[in-house]
């Protein structure tokens, strides 16, 4: 058995691993002690990663559609030529601006992503998302309002830290974090705060769990911060000498009714007040707040609220509490003047248009509606709100090209799919980078060739843009000379040639076609790295030269050589000024529109259930054996491998269910069947579906079937936040009935 290292693919920390191979199959895998972010720890689901590897419907040939729905097998070439051909003539006739991208890699894959972009702009398109838009995008608009960039909390050091909406233990998140977890509980001059309707696994270990009703954390954070300002409990100093607008904020919180909203989000008000004077105390602090809230009524509101908890108590740029941080390569744009979508004239926050409005800009007579579309490594059929209506909304395309790995859902209404190797069979990298003050980046080799017939997503976007001929040899040739001399030479051409806006735009794939066949050992995809490096070295030449890199050319040597990952910034403790985006380095707290909805919380709804739906259904719990969709093969998981509906000991006795009997669950959108599970982690009136189950595979015998929940089959796209359109997955109005 030989040891190879790599990393987990199945959340964004990304742990390193090392596999023992032997063949072509996953024998063991380990933690990589060497990972610098890591340092070989990994959870229990990476030890599953053989499932996602030797997977049964791996696909080894591009496939085309026929007339009567069915698909063919078909060459390189064709497949290429024809979809180059057709995705031209959708931009000459129609616009470029027609033609829609979906994803660019899931929680393990966005080297291939970084390519994109460069067949995007070789074709004219303007509009993309990913499965981000339906998560971050609420947050990031705030982000991007206060200090310009994204935030994290320094937890191993944090003498109190707050999870809110967040079962770190299960969807981890940061590295080492059920380490990190149990440091903390551990430690009696340490808190640890959960505000969650469920009582999760982090919740078992915390100190203050102030267990919400389901969607009124918006009342619990306001009441929070009515506590910190009516007491006295803010960093006035901070405030004066950082932050700007805090007049207009301290007024709207000293107006909370905190009794009421204490009682409208169902916890003690002395419990409130006791958790308001902990973090009003303390040293340190620092949150993490995640999908429980940012896929629930009032989202964008619970993000500003939450970083208002932390700003108004100084708990920013010192150890312990939040800190903004480097990128390799940002994963989204953090502005505040955004445009909008086509059709709905929907906001795009972060440059990524809201999922719950793709349909929408699809199924309409609009002139400006969407008539192509590219996904990669996605699987939106399955993952985003209202499958059914997103099935129709493909099919009224003119062309649907889909990349990946297997026939997924989504793949199955394509016209074209491409097979892409897995991401242990190339040169593949994330762009997770968030951590602070010591950031890494991890360029993983491959641990096996490519399976026969299966190409990385680098290669495949290069064969459009050579058959869309959007660049020519004599373009390329000058910086092939340039590179031959050596890579002084090859900037000072690269940065000439950029000088023409058309090669600017297409830098990645010249990068790709020039500088990728001078990588060692294959590495070509890495060429797009060379970019990020020598940006990173320029905007941060003191973190960059303390993580031990002289400049950016020394940067990408040591990304190349580096198999466990490198450091690759490591910033003074007070560094997060140097990240904040505002000329003035203050961070302006006032963001009208949303202390506008603050004044108006106590007449806003609560409660979204009805006498016919009277259930909140979180659609697509974190548990310990879910991983999105990236393993199919259902046999990786070792319990709940049917995926239970989670139902409180109340509700069974009222609706007469026990363990293991089939519950029907219904909902505005539609019906299905699940086994039930009886959960006191459960609130009365309060249900949970896993995610990443449902997927439609091949059982021994090559017949379908499925395994668990689709939930999206369940969910509603008109249910979203009013600001950035996420939505609501974990506040699902439902009625649940024997079966």
């Amino acid at each position: 058995m030989e040891w190879r290292k790599s990393a987990c693919i199945l959340c964004e920390c990304n742990c390193g691993i090392e596999i023992g191979v032997e063949g072509r199959r996953f024998e063991r895998i380990r933690g990589d002690k060497e990972h610098p972010a890591s340092a070989g720890y990994t959870c229990n689901k990476a030890h599953r990663l053989d499932h996602y590897q030797n997977g049964r419907d791996r696909l080894t040939s591009p496939l085309r559609r026929r007339a009567d729905g069915t698909f063919e097998e078909i060459g390189w070439d064709t497949a290429i030529a024809e979809i180059a051909a057709k995705l031209a003539r959708v931009r000459d006739t129609y616009g470029g601006d027609k033609i829609f991208f979906y994803g660019g890699g899931g929680q393990g894959n966005h080297l291939g992503g970084a390519y994109s972009g460069a067949l995007l702009r070789a074709l004219g398109a303007r509009y993309r998302s990913s499965a981000l838009a339906q998560e971050k995008m609420g947050e990031g608009w705030v982000d991007a309002h206060l200090y310009g960039g994204h935030v994290r909390g320094g937890f191993e050091h944090a003498e109190v830290a707050v999870f809110l909406g967040k079962n770190p233990w299960q969807s981890h998140s940061f590295p080492r974090a059920r380490v990190v977890l149990k440091e903390i509980a551990r430690d009696p001059h340490r808190t640890l705060i959960v505000i969650d309707p469920v009582r999760t696994e982090t919740a078992d270990l915390a100190d203050i769990h102030l267990q919400v009703k389901p969607g009124t954390d918006a009342w619990c954070l306001a009441a929070i911060l009515g506590v910190l300002v009516t007491e006295d409990l803010v960093d006035h100093a901070f405030l004066a000498e950082r932050t700007t607008g805090a007049g207009a904020v301290l007024a709207a919180c000293a107006e909370v009714p905190i009794a009421g909203y204490a009682a409208a989000c169902g916890v003690p008000e002395e419990r409130i007040r006791d958790t308001a004077r902990r973090i009003g105390t303390a040293g340190s602090v620092s949150f993490f707040e995640d999908l429980g809230i940012q896929q629930a009524p009032n989202s964008t509101l619970c993000s500003y609220l939450e970083k208002l908890v932390w700003l108004l108590t100084g708990n920013f740029a010192k150890p312990g509490a939040m800190q903004l941080h480097s990128w390799m390569a940002p994963i989204a744009r953090y502005e505040t003047n955004v445009r909008t979508t086509p059709v709905t004239k929907t906001p795009i926050f972060g440059g990524l248009v809201p999922c719950n409005v793709i349909a929408e800009e699809i199924l309409t007579e609009h002139p400006d509606r969407q008539r192509a579309m590219i996904i990669e490594s996605s699987n939106p059929v399955h993952s985003l709100a209202d499958s059914g209506t997103f099935r129709t909304a493909l099919g009224a395309l003119d062309l649907v090209v889909v990349i990946d790995v297997a026939l997924t859902e989504t793949a199955r209404h394509a016209d074209y799919v491409l097979p892409a190797a897995s991401q242990y069979e190339k040169w593949e990298a994330t762009f997770f980078t968030l951590e602070f003050p010591r950031n890494t980046f991890h360029l993983r080799a491959p641990v096996l060739d490519p399976l026969p017939g299966t190409l990385a997503e680098p290669e495949i976007y290069a064969r459009i843009i050579r058959a869309l001929g959007v660049v020519t040899e004599a373009d390329l040739e000058p910086l092939r000379a340039a590179l031959a001399l050596g890579r002084k030479e090859f900037m000072a051409a690269m940065f000439g040639a950029m000088a023409d806006r058309r090669i600017a735009g297409l830098a990645a794939y010249v990068l790709y076609e020039v500088l990728g066949p001078s990588l060692p050992d294959g590495a070509a995809s890495a060429a797009v790295l060379w970019a990020s490096a020598h940006q990173v070295a320029q905007r941060n030449p003191d973190a960059v030269r303390r993580a031990g890199h002289a400049d950016g050319e020394a940067l990408f040597d040591a990304i190349l050589a580096g198999r466990s990952g490198v450091t690759f910034t490591l910033d003074d403790p007070d560094g997060s000024w140097h990240y904040v985006s505002h000329p003035d380095k203050r961070i302006p707290l006032e963001i009208p529109e949303l202390l506008d909805v603050l004044a108006n919380l106590d007449t806003t709804p609560a409660g979204h259930t009805t006498e016919e739906f009277p259930f909140v259904l979180a659609a697509g719990e974190r548990r310990a054996f879910t991983a999105n969709t990236i393993i199919r093969d259902p046999l990786w998981r070792r319990r709940d491998t049917g995926g239970a509906l989670r139902i409180s000991p109340q509700d069974a006795e009222r609706l007469g269910l026990a363990d293991g009997a089939r519950a029907c669950v219904i909902t505005r959108r539609g019906r299905t069947e699940a086994l039930v599970e009886v959960s006191d982690r459960m609130q009365p009136g309060h249900a949970a579906l896993p995610n990443g189950l449902g997927l439609d595979t091949l059982d021994d015998a090559g017949n379908p079937v499925r395994t668990g929940v689709a939930v999206n089959e369940l969910t509603d796209l008109a249910r979203r936040d009013e600001f950035a359109a996420t939505p609501w997955h974990k506040h699902v109005p439902a009625r649940i009935e024997a079966g």
